[in-house]
């Protein structure tokens, strides 16, 4: 391995020829290519998911109008910016499947714009008449919705800036209205924005966000944005782990010294509502479903996958269980996890396009149980805030709504209660890991003696906090989880 890492090939454009030869690469002249996109949010979803349906239409010789120019709003972007910089904006991707270990290096991204408080260079970029889409990912928590209406916050500090100070916005929102200001006051058309995060109805979520906005300063701008522009929904899927020093150490292993490769599954999906204002590129050419249904398949994956981690990953984070795949591996965790999806979430979920929900749900065990993707439990845990309500919340209405169980459901949301009160059953901590961590450990912690403390945050739970049989449920749950641990309460359900 050593001699192999010092023959690494540092990744830059004019070195692609020196790759090892099983290494794909672009086969298009990325000098040619001219920018179509902004997409705001470069992590290593965008880059192993939007960005690589981009590569595979170049490499058939299309789309090369369509080019990626990169940005960020936060002070964090600027390290992810210089990375790729130093490298021509060229991504390794480092498939990890069973079967074995491939990798290629992908170049749709042309540029990435400077990351400045005022939003100016990424204004004046969405402002040019070439961006046709502006694409975000900025997670779950990233679209300032009220937490107990889901309806846009407009009594938000930022919100309330961008809309005094329109020409000098703090958030992607204010930029992006700032943007479609200027084109619009230049007879210019404005683009799609199209919403790549986790959300169910993430388009109609963006076109509130975005038209809400407009509408606290500018009516009339706020009209021309609605009746003008396109906010399709969509439902991305891949699983990307983050990059950890050992992945930077494999990918030079692998011949390539890339400062931030990616990794990820043998799977990608990638459905969007085909309503744009400005072209787009033919992504049903590489496999994209363009729908106008896309609420059916976000549902399943929501509900399925993303709910799914949710249930692995918080008990997996209080018996300290490194990753996904191991928790898997542990027959009372993985029970645990059949039988809530199967009882609980997966008869509140519809068949999509021939696929039943059991079938999907077969799908998704054996990507959570792959042993080379090094998706930590911790990752996965993340903004249970955002999570939970997003992804187990809507089945637990469904059920309550229908009299059917929520035993199961109850159970991990005690299990969540559990894990945020900051330490794990062999006495390590578990740090700080949400936007609300502080509130979350309080209530946490108070609902040792008094459950409700934590089923009556009315941000996360709304009114089925207050529904007597889930809260039954729960108390009886997270008294039992204190007093006897994770696995009895596991092994109880499982009886």
């Amino acid at each position: 391995m050593g001699s192999l890492a010092h023959a690494s090939v540092q990744l830059r454009r004019d070195r692609l020829a020196d790759l090892p030869a099983s290494i794909a690469r672009p086969s298009y002249n990325r000098s040619d290519l001219k920018p179509g996109i902004v997409h705001i949010g470069v992590g290593n979803f965008h880059r192993a998911h939007q960005s690589w349906y981009l590569h595979r239409l170049m490499q058939r010789g299309a789309a090369h109008d369509w080019a990626i120019i990169g940005a960020g709003v936060r002070g964090y972007d600027a390290a992810m910016r210089e990375k790729l910089r130093r490298q021509d904006y060229l991504t390794t991707l480092i498939e990890l499947d069973p079967s074995g270990v491939s990798a290629e290096v992908v170049g749709p991204m042309t540029d990435y714009l400077p990351i400045e408080a005022s939003n100016a260079p990424l204004i004046r970029q969405m402002s040019d008449p070439a961006i046709r889409i502006v694409s975000l990912t900025v997670t779950e928590g990233g679209y300032f919705l009220d937490p107990n209406t889901g309806a846009f916050d407009v009594q938000d500090d930022d919100i309330s800036h961008d809309a005094q100070n329109p020409s000098d916005p703090k958030t992607v929102f204010g930029a992006i209205v700032a943007a479609l200001r200027q084109r619009r006051a230049a007879g210019v058309a404005p683009f799609t924005a199209l919403s790549c995060d986790n959300l169910q109805g993430n388009g109609s979520i963006l076109r509130n966000c975005v038209v809400g906005l407009a509408r606290l300063f500018d009516a009339d701008l706020a009209n021309w944005i609605d009746q003008n522009g396109a906010f399709p929904n969509s439902m991305v899927d891949c699983i990307v782990p983050a990059t950890t020093d050992q992945v930077v150490s494999q990918c030079r292993e692998l011949g390539i010294d890339d400062l931030a490769p990616v990794t990820h599954e043998n799977f990608r999906q990638w459905v969007i509502e085909d309503d744009f204002c400005a072209g787009r590129p033919a992504w049903e050419d590489v496999g994209v479903t363009m729908t106008n249904n896309v609420h059916v398949y976000e549902a399943m994956k929501l509900r399925i996958l993303n709910g799914g981690h949710q249930l692995l990953a918080n008990v997996g984070e209080i018996l300290n269980i490194p990753t996904i795949s191991d928790c898997m591996q542990d027959a009372g965790v993985l029970e645990f996890f059949r039988k809530v999806q199967v009882e609980e979430i997966v008869p509140h979920v519809a068949a999509v396009s021939g696929t039943r929900p059991d079938e999907y749900l077969k799908l998704v065990e054996r990507r959570f149980a792959n042993s080379t993707i090094y998706d930590t439990t911790r990752r996965v845990a993340f903004d249970g805030s955002s999570r939970h309500p997003g992804f187990l919340l809507p089945s637990l209405r469904d059920a309550l709504g229908t009299g059917s169980s929520v035993t199961g459901l109850a159970l991990a949301a005690a299990f969540w209660a559990r894990m945020c009160a900051g330490v794990r059953e062999d006495g390590t901590e578990i740090e700080a890991n949400d936007p609300l961590w502080a509130e979350l450990k309080a209530a946490a912690l108070a609902a040792k003696d008094d459950p409700q403390a934590w089923v009556g945050q009315t941000n996360l739970y709304g009114e089925t906090g207050l529904d007597d049989r889930f809260t039954q449920e729960f108390s009886g749950w997270l008294s039992l989880i204190w007093q006897k641990g994770c696995r009895e309460a596991i092994n109880i359900y499982l009886r």
